[in-house]
This record gives C-alpha cells, sequence and structure tokens, in this order.
C-alpha cells in the first residue's frame, strides 16, 4: 500500500530524478523525467539552454506532485494511494 503524500513529496522534492514516479512504480514515466532532468541540468551548467527543458519538467513534476498528494494517480497496479 503506497502513500500518497509520500509519493508527492517525492515527486515534488525529487521529481526532476523521477523518484515520485519511480515509487509509485511507473518505470517509464520515471525514466523519461530522470533523462529529461539529467540532460536539463547538464546543458544548463555547460551553456544556460537546458532551462528550456527544465522550466516545463518543473512544471510538470509540480502538477504531479500535487495530483498525487490528492490521490488522483494511482499506483502502476491501478491501486488508491492512501
Amino acid at each position: 500500500m503506497k502513500s500518497g503524500v509520500v509519493a508527492g513529496l517525492l515527486q515534488l522534492f525529487l521529481g526532476f530524478f523521477g523518484l515520485g514516479r519511480f515509487y509509485l512504480g511507473y518505470t517509464s514515466i520515471g525514466g523519461i523525467q530522470l533523462t529529461l532532468g539529467l540532460i536539463g541540468l547538464i546543458t544548463t551548467m555547460l551553456c544556460g539552454i537546458g532551462m528550456v527543458i527544465l522550466v516545463p519538467l518543473g512544471i510538470w513534476v509540480l502538477i504531479e506532485g500535487i495530483m498525487m498528494i490528492a490521490g488522483a494517480i494511482p499506483d502502476a497496479s491501478g491501486n488508491k494511494l492512501h
């Protein structure tokens, strides 16, 4: 039984690395968020253009974190979060 609060907080604070999604069992979406986060961070450090990736990713992560806390996103098995 997964916690919506834990998933949401992981997503809000470490969502750039996909941890909220990995916690819920969504490895594909977690991998996409991890890849985008790493590419965004690396390209921001090198030339600053990574903000084009990080800003939309940040909005995505924020919305998902709130939805996880609200219980609107189930775990990968379809079970509601508690």
